[in-house]
């Protein structure tokens, strides 16, 4: 059953940005091999880029309009300061390589912590989640977050040791002129500050539209072909356009208000460097008529407030560059808290501790007075109770939504009852190792699932150990090795990815053969022959008997015609069981089943 309609919405929780950052913080120095030269190399490129404005200072300082200019000095000054800013972009080479690998590494040990996560939720979860919004945290969350790690991550550290020392420096050549930065620095945080708690939900918005334009698209894409065949693509086209607009509003409102903050914060900027620029030229003229004398707090030279000049804007930069990456910090904090959501999901709930393993299973299933609902408000099965004897086939007929496939759902113990209790071999599931319990069921379903691999592997996927021999006999049992031995490569042919390529027929007769491999005492049977015409079915009947031979089988069919040798027939509707028996009983009680049967073969 499908549940994503029952989802309850809750009320949108507050983003912990300290924690997402100590969280991504965890992944970023589980590689201090890297990390580590990281930020070694950050200090030196840094450090190299903050000495040539001194260099450049000394080297203006070396023209004296009287004695004229020391060729020497001005020489070595440049020189040094061209050493200086190309080892610096040497290392920034080099730093921008190590964090490009840091990033892959991290965002591959994430993809990979994610994926595995999807593998232990309950199958509950992904009824409740559109497939193209968990891709879409697999893929464009966790690309963000790789953007974020290998460039704005870099730009960080480096801005955060370039403000550090330009401040220095700047300390150490005019302590009067920092005063203009105890101004304009401020209104800076604080105005970053202010646009950040706007900004900050815009973000999250954006990623929650983009995750459901993919989900829209991938339920779409998939399908394409009741699409085409029911003229809908104008609906569909201007539903799609409905949520492309969506996203691209959420995309726009994020950037536009975002955008605000950089000219803000570089005219704030600009306006300190102007000042510092007036300042220092007031005190160079001072220093120089003789009203300041050297050695005081206010004396300055020419090569100074060219230094502080290229300090201040090396100090205002970093500033300038931060606030225009805080939105894409926003962004990246906004997939990480998708991602992370993810990964703090409750996995299936562990085995009782008193679970026991279920080894060659007899095959005795009691259904026992059961009740369950996917949601607590909304009760699906009300007190039902089954016993099928080893080697018994109880089909399951009734009405779209009374209640068949959650029977099976129970009994792969892909949900929990809410009261009463299923036994296999008189065991209570619940004291059964999950694994093991579904495993002594083989399950043929409406819905085929093929992946992308040969035919052989598709049909060993539940015993890769059968010889070809064995796959080989059960293709034919299935009906569909005639049609495997006509592929170019056989039954080394290549299907692509769900089967894409073959028929839904082919698609199902393969997964009957993949059953035919299974030694599961029990067999679960959902529509498994829906997909092929009536002359096909008829043909693999035998052979389905055969599969069935022995085991305990649970069908669900529409078509009667398939469960007429059914040990037990029961007829579900509303969520309990209206009538009981074998076909023959249930003809003569004249009941929902006999009207159903009637309408099928008058």
């Amino acid at each position: 059953m499908n549940n994503k309609d029952n989802i309850t919405k809750s009320a949108p929780r507050k983003r912990d940005n300290k924690g997402i950052m100590l969280r991504l913080g965890k992944y970023v120095t589980a590689q201090w091999h890297l990390f580590i030269p990281a930020i070694i190399f950050t200090l030196l490129s840094n450090q190299l880029s903050l000495l040539g404005p001194r260099y450049s200072g000394a080297a203006l300082d070396a023209i004296e309009l009287k004695t004229g200019v020391d060729f020497p000095v001005v020489w070595d000054n440049v020189i040094r300061m061209i050493v200086c800013y190309a080892l610096s972009a040497v290392l920034s080479y080099i730093l921008a390589v190590i964090m490009i690998h840091l990033s892959q590494k991290i965002t591959y040990k994430m993809r990979k912590e994610l994926f595995e996560k999807l593998g232990t939720l309950p199958v509950g979860y992904f009824d409740t989640h559109h497939t193209g919004d968990i891709i879409s945290h697999l893929s464009y969350d966790i690309d963000t977050i790789n953007s974020t790690l290998s460039h704005d991550l870099v730009q960080v550290m480096t801005s955060a040791y370039t403000v550090i020392g330009s401040l220095f420096f700047m300390w150490q050549i005019s302590k009067p002129m920092i005063l203009i930065f105890v101004f304009t620095v401020p209104v800076s945080i604080l105005f970053t500050r202010y646009r950040s708690k706007k900004v900050r939900p815009l973000f999250s918005k954006r990623s929650k539209k983009y995750g459901e334009l993919n989900g829209f698209a991938e339920e779409m894409l998939s399908g394409a072909r009741s699409i085409e065949a029911y003229g809908r693509q104008d609906v569909i086209s201007d539903r799609f356009n409905n949520r492309n607009e969506d996203a691209m509003n959420a995309y726009y409102n994020a950037e536009y208000n975002a955008a605000l903050l950089f000219p803000t914060i570089n005219l704030i900027n600009n306006i300190s460097i102007a000042l510092v620029a007036i300042f220092g030229g007031i005190l160079y003229m001072y220093s120089q008529s003789g009203t300041v004398l050297s050695g005081s707090v206010f004396f300055i030279t020419l090569g100074g407030v060219a230094q502080f000049v290229q300090y201040s804007r090396k100090f205002a930069g970093p500033i300038n560059e931060f606030s225009n990456i805080l939105h894409e910090f926003q962004s990246a904090f906004s997939a990480a808290e998708r991602v992370f959501r993810i990964l703090d999901e409750e996995p299936e709930p562990l085995d009782a501790p008193d679970a026991t393993e279920l080894k060659n299973a007899h095959g005795d299933v009691e259904i026992d007075d059961i009740t369950f609902g996917y949601i607590p408000e909304k009760t699906i099965l009300k007190n039902v109770t089954v016993t099928a004897k080893k080697g018994k086939t109880v089909a399951i007929v009734g009405p779209t939504g009374a209640g068949k496939t959650t029977i099976i759902n129970l009994l792969m113990r892909f949900y929990d009852p809410q009261s009463g209790e299923i036994r296999i071999d008189s065991i209570p599931s619940l004291k059964i190792k999950r694994r093991d319990l579904r495993l002594a069921f083989t399950m043929v379903l409406q819905d085929t699932w093929l992946f992308h691999g040969t035919v052989y592997d598709n049909i060993v996927y539940g015993k890769e150990t059968a010889t070809m021999e064995e796959v080989k006999a059960a293709a034919k049992a299935a009906k569909i090795d005639s049609y495997i031995e006509s592929l170019p490569d056989g039954y080394n042919t290549v299907l692509s990815d769900d089967g894409v390529n073959i028929s839904k027929g082919q698609k199902q007769l393969i997964t009957i053969a993949r059953a035919f491999l299974s030694d599961a005492p029990m067999l679960i049977l959902d529509e498994a022959t829906s997909n092929v015409d009536s002359r096909t079915e008829i043909q693999i009947q035998d052979a389905m008997n055969e599969l069935m031979k022995g085991k305990t089988c649970f069908v669900i069919a529409h078509r009667l015609s398939t469960i007429q040798n059914a040990d037990t027939i029961l007829v579900v509707r509303d969520g309990t069981i209206t009538e009981q028996g074998n076909h023959d009983e249930l003809i003569k009680l004249g009941g929902f089943y006999s009207t159903l049967y009637n309408s099928q073969f008058s």
